[in-house]
């Protein structure tokens, strides 16, 4: 992308070279990929930071009353990372929970390249009028793009890849991919899902010897053909995990051949964490730590993490979480609203080198864990 020049420094004022300074100081001293796992309760909103200083956001997290709320926890991401616009908005699909905080957060950052699947497939409502009315608003002052399986998307020192989108797969391996993909013969088919959830954007990321993948909110029978019967993504160092970790997503057919060594899910205080999701994720060959957003009342003691691998509590904290899990309430106006969380919010901070290493950092307590390529 083009930018504006910069103007002469003789003609500045010595408070504005101040002020350049330190984000001028951070863009040529950054050498890592670093990822930004932010909590906006049950929703996506991950924030990559290119050792070039190009950041793409993957989702902006919940609308309605909880806009400003969650695109201020991006821009509390955006603070810290020292990056002053967005240079790509990837909006994986058009459920409320990625999307509804754009409008906001673009009110608060300069976004210059908006990316998503195309056209909404469910019934437009009240939900997601802003997908027809508001979206093409806001992409008229930038660039839009519709991604497509194979496309990259250009930034330097990154190799980006779409890999899922439309309910379409990539056809042909990545490269060192392309293997016959073991766990296809054990598969069951899932209930079919002709929604927003099967159309998301999902994407490959590497950064020298590191990779990342984020599949937002495919759902089982997606996954089987995109990972069937050949694997061909390959395997991953880190896996935002799917779908917020509900078990409508994340099959063996994905997670077991990425065999990613860590893994972040961004679930909330009770959406995730099911425990047919967990045994997946927690027998997944090779890895070393699940990382997670919040203790799920869905969960309960017997399938979580311990707590320093958990980035936020709830806003009335018991003394101790039960042991068993709930079963998830029928949906509807009359189930229990899950455990508030409207407070402090902490984000996970994931710091990679092109050597493969990489740190994963909870900010709710400053544990952090590196992992070194072996």
């Amino acid at each position: 992308m083009r930018r504006k020049p910069l103007l002469s420094l003789a003609l500045l004022t010595a408070a504005a070279v101040a002020a350049l300074v330190p984000a001028a100081t951070r863009a040529q001293t950054r050498k890592t990929l670093d990822i930004y796992v932010m909590d906006v309760e049950g929703g996506n909103a991950t924030l990559f930071v290119s050792p070039s200083g190009q950041a793409v956001l993957i989702d902006a997290g919940n609308g309605g009353p909880a806009a400003a709320r969650d695109s201020d926890r991006i821009m509390a991401a955006v603070k810290d990372s020292g990056i002053s616009q967005i240079d790509h908005l990837i909006t994986t699909h058009w459920h409320g929970d990625h999307f509804g905080g754009m409008e906001a957060l673009a009110g608060k950052v300069p976004i210059k390249h908006y990316i998503d699947h195309g056209a909404l497939v469910e019934p437009a409502g009240p939900g997601n009028a802003f997908v027809t009315e508001g979206y093409p608003k806001l992409y008229a002052k930038a660039t839009h793009t519709v991604a497509k399986p194979g496309d990259k998307i250009a930034i330097p020192g990154l190799d980006w890849r779409i890999i899922e989108a439309a309910g379409q797969p990539i056809k042909s391996a990545l490269p060192g991919a392309g293997k016959p993909n073991p766990t296809c013969a054990d598969y069951k088919a899932g209930t079919p899902d002709p929604g927003e959830n099967g159309q998301s954007v999902g994407s490959i990321v590497t950064f020298g010897k590191f990779r990342v993948a984020h599949l937002g909110d495919l759902t089982w029978n997606k996954e089987y053909e995109l990972m069937c019967p050949t694997n061909n993504i390959g395997t991953v160092d880190l896996f935002i995990v799917s779908h917020h970790g509900q078990a409508i997503s994340n099959s063996p057919q994905l997670v077991h051949a990425l065999r990613p060594r860590v893994m972040v899910m961004n679930n909330g205080t009770r959406k995730g964490g099911q425990p047919d999701a967990m045994k997946v994720l927690h027998t997944s060959p090779g890895l070393e730590d699940l990382w997670q957003m919040h203790v799920s009342q869905l969960s309960g003691q017997e399938y979580t993490v311990p707590g320093m691998f958990v980035a936020n509590t709830y806003d009335d904290q018991p003394a101790a979480i039960p042991v068993a899990p709930i079963a998830a309430p029928a949906p509807g106006p009359n189930a229990p609203p899950p455990p508030a969380h409207n407070g402090q919010a902490y984000f996970f901070k994931i710091s990679a080198s092109g050597d493969g290493t990489f740190t994963v950092t909870n900010t709710r307590n400053g544990f952090s864990k590196t992992y070194r390529k072996s």
